[in-house]
């Protein structure tokens, strides 16, 4: 038997259904591992599958043209509706970003516990938070100082502990995050000189 007369016979079930089983399984693997790494490969199978299972269609071509046509359509909904953040909800680049930053005391706030709400925090802008010394009462207004690089963010109240200084840093810190240079001393002396005269 040659190869030449060899066909192989797929039903045109068994690729579509192989199409949306991989696409379910990668849309599925996002919800272990956010950040989307699988959805958008995964929508583009799934709807190669769909597309094909519901016109009865098996030819690997035509398939295929439909994975990347697909594709083209989920990675610019997922660019523009952006699950993760975008351009009309600011977020914050690192925890080195919320350095300076004014929030609320949502919940009393220990050297152990408490919680607040920071002003341009991302798409989840309440943190737990932590202070050095003392206690914050709730709705009070504080600053981050340690941001302590994961959820957990170190606060002073910017009641008797704030000075020019910290004013001036915060006032900056949207353009330092924006140029992502921060102040230099002789802008926070021009900064102290203008509030002065």
């Amino acid at each position: 038997m040659s190869l030449s007369t060899l066909q192989v016979s797929i039903p045109v079930e068994t690729l579509s259904l192989l199409l949306m089983a991989a696409g379910l399984g990668l849309s599925i693997l996002e919800a272990f591992a956010p950040g989307a790494h699988f959805i958008v490969v995964g929508i583009s199978l799934l709807g190669a599958g769909l597309f094909g299972f519901g016109f009865g269609i098996a030819s690997p071509l035509i398939l295929g043209a439909m994975v990347l046509l697909f594709g083209v359509i989920a990675l610019v909904g997922y660019h523009e509706v952006n699950l993760y953040g975008g351009e009309s909800v600011e977020q914050t680049r690192d925890s080195d970003s919320l350095r300076g930053r004014t929030g609320e005391v949502t919940e009393q706030v220990t050297e152990s516990s408490g919680e607040v709400k920071i002003e341009n925090g991302g798409l989840n802008p309440y943190y737990r938070a932590r202070t050095i010394d003392g206690e914050i009462a709730e709705g009070s207004e504080v600053i981050i100082v340690d941001p302590g690089g994961g959820n957990v963010v170190t606060v002073e109240s910017t009641t008797g502990g704030i000075d020019e200084i910290d004013r001036a840093l915060g006032r900056y810190q949207t353009k330092a995050d924006s140029d992502s240079n921060p102040p230099s001393e002789v802008d926070l002396e021009t900064e102290s000189d203008t509030d002065i005269s």
